[in-house]
């Protein structure tokens, strides 16, 4: 019989800002296989890691599938009912702006559209913010006073025909691993030169030309120097600036009151005088450059003028709206750009209209509502500010996790706990936020989801269902309109799917435009149920002709001269270190993980390559303070304290920090970084400035050390230290004591025995300080426990090979006990390097002891680093340790 092949459905990746396209098969089992799609024009077929295990995610651990009220599961119309009549009585007793959402780059066009047009439109209050002003919303406020508009001008496409690439402030080799891999394929051809600028040496920094190691914070010093430099040198376009820009010598003016020779630039800059030459030679001789610039721009106190230097720098040369060149930010969510477009910050109206009488005259005639908010609603960190002050009294948050992603994390989960009524939609049913809430919503996910998104190049991709959502899921498009009609706005939401949302924000972007606005979708508003199911990736403006690759190529800006701007703009002076806090903590993603790990860490894969929350230190520094490389490190800043494990690194900048954003109260103990991160932030977008945090390291030792491998999840352990993350066949418990309180566990006191019957076997050293425990079930090892008071502790990985094996004989029940692998018997072949391919650290250093002696040569024994390559660094690092061992 002639087997049947299953329909794929085409979607889009859910990470990143990238946009990639991939398949999936309708109907299938969760966990089913999930590939890039060939026919996407940003990816043609490829995933990094996170997209590649996107199948591992998708299962239904941990997942919220009924309407809960304290604890207790509800029906969905006791849930509208009651969201709807508390928002309408505190908006009666307190005014509209008493009541707040926050939302998320994880939502879909269509549910941010609702949720936006709910509360700007019919609540009439400003105050609904997104988690995307956490990380872009200084490139939005630099694109409006630059351009007149938030408006991307260039395409991926530009990446591939610049002759120089300057990455700024962006690891785009783990962040943004599939552009970067355009970016180095087209490198090989046309010989492309690429500068990365950051202050740590990232695995980006591997491919570069040039790295400039520049001091946290001096990235508009660095800008401006180039600015004057530019037009110090003749290298400007004096008739591009004549025809379609103004503001050039207030511009001028300000950056020449701050610069004085290269070498002060680069003093200030705390690089070498010599490389700052050289990056500003290339960039005033070569015509096709782009700068791409992420979260260590915009993630500052200066982040809005920092992104206005980039750009005034290639106004000045007229490098912008042509193939190969222009300023260009790289997005950091999947629909960070779609939020923008549907008004979803608290400064913006939808359809890219402002909060100016005739933005909100126009979007007010559109909805048919005289209820329009007239004033800017608070921005993210002011929002829970104004929560925990009282001054806002409801808060609706949605695909978010607020009480880790925000800095000053504490005070947020405070502000949570203490106001009156919480709603928390989520498709997870137990995060740090959703134990602050007063109502969970579960809310459909990724693969049940239906939609558009837009990427970091204007491209609009359709998100499609492949999976029926699980329980009582719902989209969220379909709560939020639920809940305006309760609250007596039927009319205005009337939505039957999301394609009568996506056609109504069509033709809002036209609607009394003429031109004026960029955005602009209108081609779109009569699209057909089966042409928006059908809808093939396209970018804005979409005009009847089709998509725009790049914009302002005939000098026409959307501003009211129609010229673009030069910004004035002055770097602080240098912050003077205090003395209790030495150190500059940045923060950032790892390569595997994203965001709080509610998805990725569902994957044993993904878990395996950074398993702890590790922070960085300068060896320099870690030799002052004491810090050993492994060891435990207590961060401390004025807003509170973490513990990580100690990565000590010469990439690392001296006198700075680096932890990863991923970790929370329900994956560890205490080692999130918002709970450690300053909540000052750039004073024109609001964006925090997570890189630049004063802070303290200090050296912590262990009153003991432990792992507990269980097939079982248990509560969060006693300890000062612990983290916890998914292996096959179960989760794997790092612990520590930290104090003379934290008592060292026994197997029994962290998890109870299993209701079947088991055998417990037990090695103890009182001497030395050993305990190994293990119980076993059916002859299959049910869990064990691993702690030392001053030793080493067993290899993980071989512990987990024995977790999967189907019986234990009596070789590997005395290997438990002793510690180490039975001869002959389940050995590990250590972490995985290559998440893509799932290939581990032995199997890379055999190909290297075979003769593997570059990246390219390891693939081709191994596999590892041919998908997405951002595992080549490791590669490069670990025949660099080989080589170093055989020339001692």
């Amino acid at each position: 019989m002639k087997m049947m092949k299953q329909p794929l459905a085409k979607t889009t990746c859910p990470y990143c800002g990238v946009g990639c396209g991939v398949t999936a098969p309708r109907g299938a089992a969760r966990g089913a296989r999930i590939s890039g799609d060939v026919s996407h024009p940003v990816n043609a077929g490829r995933l990094c890691s996170k997209g590649s295990l996107l199948g591992e995610t998708t299962g239904l651990e941990g997942r919220l599938l009924h309407p809960m009220k304290k604890g207790a599961r509800i029906g969905w119309d006791e849930a509208l009912d009651g969201i709807a009549a508390k928002f309408a009585a505190i908006v009666d007793a307190h005014g509209p702006d008493a009541v707040a959402f926050y939302v998320s780059g994880q939502l879909l066009t269509e549910d941010y559209y609702v949720a936006n047009k709910l509360m700007k439109g019919f609540i009439g209050s400003g105050n609904i913010d997104t988690n995307s002003r956490l990380c872009m919303s200084s490139a939005v406020a630099a694109h409006k006073r630059a351009f007149g508009e938030d408006v991307v001008p260039g395409c991926y496409e530009d990446f591939e025909e610049a002759d120089l690439v300057v990455l700024v402030g962006s690891n785009t080799a783990w962040c943004h691993p599939i552009l970067y891999q355009r970016l180095l394929a087209a490198r090989a051809e046309r010989g492309t030169r690429l500068v990365v600028i950051d202050p740590r040496r990232t695995a980006t920094c591997d491919d570069a030309d040039l790295h400039l190691p520049i001091a946290p914070g001096a990235d508009l010093a660095l800008f401006n120097a180039l600015f004057c430099e530019i037009a110090a040198r003749g290298a400007a376009d004096p008739a591009y600036v004549a025809n379609h820009t103004e503001g050039l010598e207030e511009a001028l003016a300000a950056a020449r009151e701050g610069h004085r020779s290269v070498e002060a630039a680069a003093e200030a800059c705390g690089i070498d005088a010599r490389d700052l030459e050289t990056f500003i030679r290339w960039f005033a001789e070569t015509e096709r450059v782009v700068t791409a610039f992420s979260q260590g721009i915009n993630q500052s106190k200066t982040g809005v003028d920092q992104a206005n230097a980039i750009v005034n720098c290639h106004l000045l040369t007229g490098r912008i709206g042509r193939p190969g060149m222009g300023p260009f930010s790289i997005t950091g969510q999947p629909n960070a750009m779609g939020g923008r477009e549907v008004g979803g910050l608290a400064n913006q109206l939808a359809a890219h209209l402002d909060f100016s009488e005739e933005g909100c005259s126009t979007l007010s005639r559109f909805w048919q509502t005289d209820r329009i908010a007239t004033s800017p609603g608070l921005k993210a960190v002011d929002l829970f500010d104004a929560v925990a002050a009282g001054r806002v009294k409801a808060l609706w948050i949605m695909a978010t996790n607020p009480v880790v992603s925000l800095p000053n994390a504490e005070l947020v989960r405070r502000a949570l706990q203490t106001c009156d009524f919480v709603v928390l939609s989520d498709c997870v049913a137990n995060t740090d936020t959703a134990a602050c809430a007063d109502v969970l919503l579960p809310a459909a996910a990724w693969g049940e989801k239906d939609g558009t998104v837009t990427n970091s190049e204007r491209r609009i991709s359709r998100q499609r269902a492949f999976m029926t959502p699980p329980g009582e899921a719902k989209p969220d498009w379909w709560i939020v309109s639920e809940v305006a009609r309760r609250m007596g706005f039927a009319d205005a939401f009337p939505y039957r799917g999301p394609a009568d949302i996506f056609r109504e924000h069509a033709r809002l972007s036209g609607f009394e435009n003429d031109g004026a606005r960029v955005f602009d979708i209108s081609a779109l508003s009569d699209v057909s149920d089966a042409d928006y199911e059908a809808l093939a990736p396209v970018q804005w403006p979409v005009r009847a002709s089709g998509g725009t690759p790049r914009l302002f190529g005939n000098g026409l800006f959307p501003t009211p001269s129609g010229r673009a701007r030069f910004v004035a703009s002055m770097p602080p002076l240098p912050a003077t270190r205090r003395g209790a806090f030495p150190f500059t903590l940045n923060s950032g993603r790892l390569r595997d993980q994203w965001h709080t790990m509610t998805r990725t860490g569902l994957s044993p894969v993904l878990g395996s390559n950074a398993p702890e929350p590790t922070a960085e230190i300068h060896e320099a520094d870690a030799r002052a303070a004491g810090i050993e490389d492994g060891g435990f490190m207590r961060i401390v800043t004025a807003y509170g304290s973490a513990v990580f494990r100690a990565h000590v690194s010469a990439g690392q900048r001296q006198g700075s920090l680096f932890v990863p954003i991923h970790w929370s109260a329900a994956n560890s103990a205490g080692s999130g970084a918002g709970r450690v991160a300053h909540p000052e932030r750039d004073p024109l977008s609001g964006q925090p400035a997570f890189k630049h945090t004063p802070a303290r390291a200090e050296p912590v030792i262990p009153q003991w050390r432990a792992f507990f491998l269980s097939r079982r999840k248990i509560p969060a352990p006693a300890c000062g230290y612990w983290t916890v993350r998914r292996v096959e066949g179960g989760w794997l418990y790092e612990l520590a004591g930290l104090a003379a309180e934290d008592t060292p566990p026994d197997i029994d006191t962290l998890a109870p025995p299993p209701d079947a019957e088991c055998e417990r076997i037990e090695m103890r050293d009182v001497a030395g300080g050993a305990l190994r425990q293990a119980r076993m079930q059916d002859g299959r090892l049910a869990d064990c426990l691993m702690l030392t008071r001053s030793g080493l502790l067993p290899p993980r990985d071989w512990l987990v090979g024995l977790l999967a094996a189907e019986t234990l004989g009596a070789e590997e029940r005395r290997a438990l006990l002793a510690g180490r692998p039975a001869e002959g018997g389940v050995k590990g072949e250590g972490r995985i390097v290559c998440a893509c391919m799932g290939v581990r650290s032995g199997a890379i250093l055999a190909a290297i002891a075979d003769g593997a002696r570059d990246a390219a040569a390891v693939g081709e024994k191994t596999g590892a680093g041919t998908n997405c390559g951002s595992c080549r660094s490791e590669i490069r690092n670990l025949i660099e340790q080989v080589e170093r061992t055989e020339a001692a």
